[in-house]
C-alpha cells in the first residue's frame, strides 16, 4: 500500500480505493459522484442494478478513501469518480492490473485483495463473520437466516473498514531471514 500510494494517476487511486473499500473492480470503475450523496456521512451507496447480488449496498468510507475522493474531485470531469481516457467512459477493467504489473506485482490480482481483506478480518480481528461477509456484499445463502437478518450491520462495518484502512496504512515490519540450511 505504501508503494501504491506513491504511484500517480487515476488507475492507482482507483486500485487503492478498491482495496480500501473491499469492493469489486466493476463497482469501483462504475462509481459516480451522485452515489456519494453527502460526503459528511462518509458513505457510498451503490444501487442494486450495479451490484452482483442485485441489492443496494452502502459502503462506509475510511478517512483515506475520502482523501482519494478529494483528489479525484480536483480533476472531476463528469459523473464518473474514476474517469477513463475517453470522455464519459470509465477506466477499463485491466488498468488496475496494469498498475500492479508496473509495480512488479504481476503475481497479484485485483480481486485477490477482497480475499486478503476477508483473511485479515478472520485472522486478525474479532469482527463477527456476518459483519465481514456484509462488508463484501455477500448475500446470505440460508433463506431462513436471510429472512430474519434485515439490517446491514452498517455501524459495525464502519468500524471494520476503519480498522482495515488503519491496517493498510501500517508499514510492513521487516524481519531478518533465517536460513534453514545447516551451516558447517
Amino acid at each position: 500500500m505504501e508503494a501504491l500510494r506513491r504511484q500517480g494517476g487515476i488507475s492507482a487511486r482507483a486500485l487503492e480505493f478498491t482495496i480500501l473499500t473491499a469492493m469489486r473492480t466493476g463497482e469501483v470503475l462504475g462509481a459516480t459522484w451522485d452515489e456519494l450523496g453527502d460526503l459528511a456521512e462518509k458513505t457510498w451507496t451503490i444501487s442494486a442494478e450495479r451490484m452482483k447480488g442485485d441489492r443496494e449496498h452502502r459502503v462506509p468510507l475510511s478517512d483515506r478513501a475520502l482523501e482519494i475522493l478529494g483528489e479525484m474531485q480536483i480533476i472531476r470531469q463528469g459523473k464518473l469518480i474514476f474517469p477513463g481516457y475517453k470522455a464519459g467512459r470509465p477506466l477499463s477493467h485491466g488498468v488496475m492490473l496494469r498498475v500492479l504489473d508496473a509495480m512488479s506485482h504481476d503475481n497479484l490480482t485485483v480481486h485477490g485483495f477482497r480475499s486478503s481483506f476477508r483473511d485479515w478480518a478472520a485472522e486478525c480481528t474479532n469482527f463477527a463473520p456476518e459483519v465481514c461477509e456484509a462488508a463484501l456484499a455477500h448475500v446470505v445463502k440460508d433463506k431462513a437466516e436471510a429472512a430474519y437478518r434485515r439490517g446491514d450491520l452498517f455501524e459495525k462495518r464502519r468500524l471494520l473498514m476503519t480498522s482495515w484502512a488503519r491496517y493498510c496504512a501500517t508499514p510492513a515490519i521487516g524481519a531478518d531471514v533465517v536460513s534453514l540450511t545447516a551451516t558447517r
